[in-house]
């Protein structure tokens, strides 16, 4: 099924960026009047980093895009109304609401159920979702819109492709793939010392970072059924895939890819984006 729908997932309360903004002179007033961090200006002409993200999927042959936001989302309404992102896409708003009785929104899984229970067309056709702070590449983008045979499909980094430290690739994803190519189990956030042991064959670890191509019909009880994490009171979407795989062995495909992917993570990485045009 051709795959021409993107999800990008921008309604994250950026908690960590806000913090170290605070301490990082010259920047302590950058998210005063935006709610998440895909929205923060950079590069040359000061448009935002999400900016950056659109134009590569609209030269992958993305046809629409769907931005999971919070209810507060009055400046990514005012991003679209004022054309502000690149031409190409049909954009659509979906709004992660607060589950009554709890304080933070549910988790990315919990996202994006929502976002298809919003748009059901989503449910009848494969679609990409990946996180709205992650500056992935034309080809990443371009891989999951391929054929394949696989209902699911996953980008697997090797993570000697990064310009990260070890201690911040080990907060990654790590996952455990078939000699055929399939996901058969994704780590999220895994133990340091157990790090080594999911090292492929060649000696490259290989690292998730979110970004995932799904059937719409068959991720859906997944998104559903997702656990809540114990610690970060979350339903997340590495958990869903992981349930996923566990009892759909050889449903998720991973495409290898070694490559670095630029993130806004806290303010010292504002200024990698200094040269974007």
């Amino acid at each position: 099924m051709e795959n021409t729908s993107l999800i990008i997932m921008v309604g994250g309360a950026s908690s960590r960026m806000k913090r170290s903004l605070k301490t990082k002179e010259g920047q302590k007033g950058i998210m005063d009047n935006i709610p998440h961090k895909s929205l923060i200006p950079v590069g040359k002409n000061g448009r935002p980093f999400l900016y950056y993200l659109v134009q590569n999927a609209v030269e992958a042959g993305y046809a629409k895009l769907y931005l999971i936001t919070s209810p507060e989302n009055q400046a990514f309404q005012s991003l679209i109304d004022n054309k502000n992102l690149p031409d190409g896409l049909e954009v659509f708003l979906a709004v992660q609401s607060v589950p009554e009785g709890r304080k933070k929104p549910l988790g990315t899984a919990d996202a994006l159920q929502q976002c298809l229970d919003q748009y059901p067309e989503l449910k009848q056709t494969t679609f990409t979702v990946c996180n709205g702070d992650n500056l992935y590449s034309v080809g990443a983008l371009m891989d999951l819109r391929a054929e394949r045979t696989a209902p699911h499909a996953l980008i697997s980094y090797g993570s000697s492709g990064f310009d990260y430290t070890e201690e911040r690739i080990a907060k990654f994803a790590v996952m455990d793939i078939s000699s055929d190519g399939f996901l058969k189990e994704i780590i999220e956030k895994p133990n340091i010392a157990d790090v080594p042991k999911y090292k492929d064959a060649s000696g490259e670890l290989r690292v998730s970072m979110n970004i995932f191509s799904f059937s719409g019909a068959e991720i859906y009880p997944y998104l559903k059924k997702c656990p809540i994490d114990p610690v970060r009171d979350e339903k997340e979407l590495p958990k869903a895939v992981a349930v996923l795989v566990n009892e759909e062995p050889q449903s998720v495909l991973c495409i290898p890819r070694s490559e670095h992917i630029p993130d806004l993570t806290d303010a010292n990485d504002i200024q990698l984006f200094k040269n974007l045009e």
